[in-house]
């Protein structure tokens, strides 16, 4: 009888193991791919389809209209980050943005002479609370370091005028400061006119080491030692 009585407390014991085993496994998988959300797109400038060619290459051909001036960021625009992430044996990825982003360009003739913008480092937020924490606490400090800014280091030339409704793409050069580190970098940018406004998006790739940011890993989430910082800058003649 206690024999038997033992068998069975060992075999409920090993049951019980292996329902832990399985939960910790089936847990965050059926979390991350049936019940976590998907991570936000990319920012992108493009949003309509004109009836020239979408999408063309900074130095061609793409119309004549005069869009010289400044122009200041308004709303509808977005920064933030996007990094690799692996949380209990899974892939997914970290996304947190901001709306609160302000700066300014100046176009002369198929010149970009001028142009900055700033992100507030303290308002951006992700969909988990306690990766917030870590981001405005250990990682980024925004306490200290509240404002990421891009400055343009040199004009960037396009040998001609986007079209209404069409989107361009060019290389921008730039200083970037980061945790209260400044550093040059190059950043794929494209842009879309549309009327008297320009929508221009870009992601520029961070590697934390480079800004003295600690790896973003903590708890159960591990991630890659690099991320990218993603604008979207919805601008208006100022």
């Amino acid at each position: 009888m206690g024999a038997s009585s033992g068998g069975r407390r060992w075999r409920w014991l090993v049951v019980g193991v292996v329902t832990v085993a399985v939960l910790a496994v089936a847990g965050p998988f059926a979390y991350i791919n049936f019940i976590k959300s998907d991570a936000p797109a990319p920012l992108t400038a493009a949003t309509t389809t004109p009836s020239s060619p979408a999408t063309t290459q900074a130095g061609q051909s793409t119309g004549d209209d005069p869009i010289a001036g400044s122009y200041s960021v308004t709303s509808g625009s977005q920064a933030g980050y996007r990094v690799k992430e692996v949380l209990f044996g899974q892939d997914t990825e970290a996304v947190g943005r901001t709306s609160a982003v302000s700066g300014q360009i100046t176009v002369d003739g198929t010149r970009v002479t001028a142009g900055d913008f700033s992100v507030d480092l303290t308002t951006v937020q992700s969909d988990q609370s306690r990766r917030d924490n870590q981001f405005h606490t250990r990682i980024m400090d925004t306490a200290t370091y509240p404002t990421a800014t891009f400055k343009l280091a040199q004009p960037i030339e396009l040998a001609s005028l986007p079209a209404d409704g069409a989107t361009i793409t060019a290389k921008a050069l730039g200083q970037l400061t980061l945790h209260g580190t400044t550093r040059q970098v190059t950043v794929d940018v494209s842009a879309q006119r549309s009327a008297s406004s320009i929508r221009l998006s870009g992601q520029i790739p961070v590697s934390f080491a480079d800004w003295n940011i600690p790896n973003p890993s903590f708890g159960p989430a591990s991630t890659e030692d690099h991320g990218l910082i993603e604008f979207l800058l919805v601008l208006a003649r100022a």
